[in-house]
């Protein structure tokens, strides 16, 4: 197959075109490489450098034949969010609206990268509300104009490609690079918020579910379905965290307690947080 991914260098979107690439799939890129890396690059992918707002300029002369559209770019984070909303909306429901037109012209069905954080309010943050409205017009053009979608949602994912620095890391990502260089780990909060780790290597597993079932017209939420609190991640790396107040716009617990995709994928969710972080303390620690 002849396969799109948005955001193909960001961290999803690399261990995604990894594991196309080694399924013998031909796969293209289009990213700006706002948050995404050049060394992330796999071996085999096409890669252009562009914003997705740009992608109908991608026309036969460059993508001849996509059989299926991977929608992950987004601008990610939610505190980030509160400081350019703007650029949320733009990229995040503007840019997604281009990618649906892109679609709808060439026949291409479409797998959204949604974000779980809508279930604690689409008003909570602009990073949600963004999120939200890439969903609510393709569910429009899903209902009255023949788009083929399917819509998933993500659930605090970590593993490899993570970002490691700057304002959009994630807290796996960022404490285990704080621990590597000796930086103190910080908690906003009292550390008893709960969230549903998932790995990065579940959730390529479930999108090419999708994509190799042909299950279109569905919502799926992909999150383990067990949570822990921040505490107990704090002591699955023997740290001692330094305590700040809350920051706005954040869940006090996410839990993915949504089965259908077990029902209709046969998704099963496999890898343990605490055996990925003993896997990656152990590599630093012999290096």
């Amino acid at each position: 197959m002849k396969i799109l991914v948005t955001g193909g260098a960001g961290f999803i979107g690399t261990n995604l075109i990894k594991k196309l690439i080694e399924q013998n799939h031909i796969v293209y890129s289009l990213d700006n490489y706002s948050t995404g890396l050049k060394e992330n690059e796999i071996k085999g992918c096409t890669y252009y450098t562009n914003n997705i707002q740009k992608i109908s300029s991608y026309d036969k002369r460059f993508m001849d034949g996509i059989d299926v559209v991977f929608h992950l770019a987004a601008i990610a984070r939610i505190q980030p969010s509160f400081e350019r909303p703007e650029d949320y909306i733009d990229t995040n429901f503007q840019g997604t609206y281009e990618v649906v037109k892109y679609c709808i012209k060439n026949t291409i069905p479409l797998i959204y990268a949604g974000s779980s954080s809508k279930h604690s309010g689409r008003f909570k943050n602009p990073y949600t509300f963004s999120k939200d409205l890439g969903e609510d017009i393709i569910k429009l053009y899903e209902t009255h104009y023949n788009l083929k979608s399917t819509i998933t949602r993500f659930y605090n994912v970590y593993g490899p490609y993570q970002l490691t620095e700057g304002g959009y890391t994630t807290l796996i990502g960022r404490w285990l690079n704080n621990i590597k260089n000796n930086i103190q780990c910080e908690i906003y909060g009292d550390g008893e918020q709960r969230r549903d780790f998932t790995h990065v290597d579940d959730i390529i597993d479930a999108l090419v579910a999708i994509m190799d079932g042909n299950h279109y017209g569905w919502d799926f939420e992909l999150g383990r379905g067990k949570n822990i609190s921040v505490n107990e991640v704090a002591k699955m790396v023997n740290i001692t965290p330094i305590y700040k107040d809350n920051k706005p716009g954040e869940a006090r617990h996410t839990l993915n307690t949504d089965n259908t995709a077990n029902q209709i994928l046969g998704w099963n969710p496999q890898r343990e947080l605490l055996d990925y972080l003993k896997n990656i303390t152990r590599k630093d620690n012999e290096k």
